[in-house]
C-alpha cells in the first residue's frame, strides 16, 4: 500500500533520531522533499499526498546514505548559504553558518560606501561567499577564483542557480601562486582558504574527514600557508584603500593579524561569531 509524504517523513525522522542525528527533523524533511523533487513549502502543503514507490525508495536510499555517515548536504546536492540556495558537490566545502560572518563583515563594509564594488572571492569553492555578497549589492562585480575546476563547476552552477550572470565571473588560478596577468584590481578580497593545520586532518569528524575534500582543508603544517601565500601575492590586486578579508580557524586570529600588519596593512580588527569566537580578520591595504 502507497504511502503518504507524511508516513514517508516519519519514518525517515525515525530513522535519523535512532542514529542520534541532532537535527534529525530538519535532515529528514530535507531527504524527503529531495526524493521527492520538490520545494520544502510543496512538500509541507502535499504531506497528506500519496507518494509513489520511486519517491520511498529513494528516500530509503538516501537515509541509508546518512546511516553510512555522509553529510545531507552531500545527498541531497544542496544546501542553503545565507538565505541562498547552494549546489554542493563532494568537490567543495558544504556551506557553514560560521562562513556568513565573513559575508557580514563584507557587505558592512561595502553598504554606503561602494555599492558598485568589485570583489574578488579566493579559494572560492562552492562560490557561497561570492554569491551572496553578489545577491545582496546588485551593483557589485565579483569574481570567483579557485585552483579546482571541479569546484568551478559548482561555482558556476550557484552563479546560474541564484541568477547572478553576467556579475559574477569565475576564473581557474591558485591562490598559492600570484594572479593571473590582467586579472584587474578590487576594492575588496575576501577569502575563506584551506586553514587546518595539516596533523590535524586525521582527527577531525569522519563526516568531514572521510567525506569533505581534504584539498579545501588542509593549511599546511600550521595551517597558515594560504594567508602567507595570499598577502605576499595578492595584495597588490586590492587597490589602495581597499581591504582584504579572511575567515580563521580557531585560535589564528591574533597569529594572522601579525601576518597582515607585517605585510603593511592597516587597521587590522577582528569579528567574531555567534560563539564569541575570532572568526574574521580584516585589514585595510
Amino acid at each position: 500500500m502507497p504511502k503518504t509524504y507524511n508516513e514517508i517523513y516519519i519514518d525517515s525522522r525515525k530513522k535519523l533520531k535512532e542514529m542520534n542525528v541532532p537535527a534529525y527533523g530538519l535532515e529528514a524533511r530535507f531527504i524527503v522533499a529531495n526524493a521527492a523533487g520538490k520545494t520544502m513549502d510543496a512538500f509541507l502543503r502535499d504531506l497528506r499526498l500519496y507518494a509513489s514507490k520511486e519517491v520511498e525508495e529513494k528516500a530509503e536510499e538516501m537515509i541509508s546514505r546518512r546511516q553510512d555517515g555522509e553529510p545531507v548536504a552531500y545527498i541531497t546536492g544542496e544546501w542553503e548559504f545565507y538565505g541562498l540556495p547552494m549546489a554542493v558537490t563532494r568537490d567543495v566545502l558544504i556551506p557553514r553558518t560560521d562562513t556568513e560572518v565573513l559575508v557580514d563583515t563584507a557587505l558592512e563594509y561595502l553598504k554606503n560606501k561602494k555599492m558598485d564594488a568589485r570583489v574578488l572571492d579566493l579559494c572560492t569553492g562552492s562560490g557561497c561567499v561570492g554569491c551572496a555578497i553578489a545577491k545582496k549589492l546588485s551593483g557589485s562585480r565579483v569574481t570567483l577564483i579557485d585552483n579546482s575546476m571541479k569546484a568551478l563547476a559548482v561555482a558556476k552552477q550557484n552563479v546560474w542557480k541564484n541568477k547572478l550572470n553576467p556579475r559574477v565571473s569565475c576564473i581557474l588560478a591558485d591562490a598559492l601562486l600570484p594572479p593571473p596577468m590582467m586579472l584587474g584590481s578590487f576594492d575588496l578580497l575576501v577569502c575563506n582558504p584551506p586553514y587546518i593545520p595539516t596533523e590535524d586532518i586525521a582527527g577531525l569528524d569522519d563526516s568531514v574527514r572521510v567525506f569533505e575534500p581534504v584539498y579545501a582543508l588542509d593549511g599546511g603544517v600550521d595551517g597558515m600557508d594560504f594567508y602567507r601565500a595570499i598577502l605576499a601575492k595578492w595584495k597588490n590586486a586590492v587597490r589602495t584603500g581597499g581591504m582584504m578579508m579572511f575567515e580563521v580557524g580557531i585560535g589564528q586570529a591574533e597569529d594572522l593579524a601579525l601576518l597582515m600588519r607585517a605585510s603593511g596593512l592597516s587597521n587590522v580588527g577582528f569579528v567574531k561569531d555567534t560563539l564569541d569566537i575570532d572568526r574574521v580578520v580584516f585589514g585595510s591595504v
